[in-house]
């Protein structure tokens, strides 16, 4: 086996520097602890002038480039994901690249069926190459790593997803919630830029049927303009044209707009007392970690490991399957229990802790 080692080109740093891609996600960043030393992340290089770096550009990633990865200063190179538009051959030159090197490779399977894809064939050649190839595998939860261990006979280290809202509007999004007595009991489905993972159509006459009994309840459907407007580049006509009836019958509080600001994507999530998960497949899921930060209650599909993340009510749903009952049920159960599922500061900020250690100690022993 190849030994792992630093590279002496360079003097040995305290902290292993780690070529994450990407590096500025939200994700990535709360990794790493509050507060003290911790890995140094190297800045995600601009696509458009790769010499140079950036806080907030990182698609398409250039450090996925086998000319970077041959040439680049680093210690461990841990792939999260961006690699959705990489050839199997650029990831297998990448791998190559990085074995050459005796570079350390971690990854992180975040997605066993990639939510952007109809089909999972282009997905299952790239983790093909990546999985063999990775020196030691990251999930977020005992099902994924289950698979993993089934498909490729690996061993992933499973590590749960950290907090994604940050703790101060995590702060006043919970003591908004608990000082929150009055008002519609809202239920919100988010189509955003219609996924390929997505199927609104398919619950959306559940929903506005099982919404409209409830007493008080209001059924929120929030769109993007791509989806909606007919010049749309993701426009459905048939989805376009359910939402403005329902919207003009009374039956769906539709909100069209465009990609929503963290605040406001925060500030909307935290006025929902449910949000629906519309997903046929998928495996995890940021949205519902955010959800679960901000005090809403999740109603998720079957499909995936969604459940495995934190409490949710479920529903039947992936592919083949749809039980409009189960989700008629998970919504008649959340208005009339209120269950609070969410996740408090003190435990996000213990979880942030254990999973920055966790990577911190993953790093030094790929390196020792």
């Amino acid at each position: 086996m190849t030994t792992l080692h630093r590279d002496e080109r360079r003097p040995r740093l305290d902290e292993p520097v780690v070529a994450s891609v990407p590096s500025s996600h939200v994700y990535v960043r709360h990794l790493a602890p509050e507060s003290g030393p911790s890995p140094v992340r190297l800045p995600d290089p601009d696509p458009s002038s790769p010499e140079r770096s950036t806080t907030e550009t990182w698609w398409p990633p250039v450090m996925l480039e086998p000319a970077w990865a041959a040439t680049a200063d680093f210690d461990v190179f841990h792939l999260q994901f961006g690699f959705d538009a990489c050839s199997v051959e650029r990831l297998h030159e990448l791998t190559s690249t990085l074995r050459e090197r005796a570079k350390p490779f971690v990854y992180t399977v975040h997605d066993l069926r990639n939510p952007h894809h109809a089909d999972r064939e282009t997905h299952d050649r790239q983790l093909d190459v990546l999985v063999p190839a990775a020196d030691a595998l990251v999930t977020l939860t005992p099902g994924a790593a289950e698979e993993i261990q089934r498909r490729w006979g690996r061993t992933a280290i499973v590590l749960p997803h950290p907090h994604v809202v940050d703790f101060p509007t995590m702060a006043r999004a919970l003591d908004t919630r608990a000082r929150r007595h009055a008002g519609a009991f809202r239920v919100g489905l988010h189509v955003k830029s219609l996924r390929a993972s997505m199927d609104p159509l398919r619950l959306l006459p559940t929903l506005v049927e099982t919404v409209r009994a409830l007493p008080g309840a209001v059924l929120q459907v929030n769109a993007h303009h791509d989806v909606f407007d007919a010049n749309g580049l993701r426009h459905d006509a048939g989805l376009a044209a359910y939402l403005r009836e329902g919207a003009d019958t009374g039956l769906i509080d539709l909100r069209v707009h465009d990609f929503l600001s963290d605040e406001d994507l925060y500030s909307y999530l935290g006025s929902l007392d449910v949000s629906v998960l519309p997903y046929r497949f998928g495996t995890h899921s940021g949205w519902l970690e955010a959800c679960r930060d901000l005090g809403t209650t999740v109603v998720a599909p079957t499909c995936g490991y969604f459940a495995e993340q934190g409490p949710v009510l479920s529903y039947t749903h992936d592919e083949a399957t749809y039980d409009a009952d189960s989700l008629a049920q998970a919504l008649v159960t959340a208005h009339s229990e209120r269950p609070r599922l969410g996740i408090t500061i003190d435990e996000r900020r213990r979880q942030r802790r254990d999973v920055a250690a966790a990577h911190d100690e993953l790093y030094r022993s790929l390196l020792r």
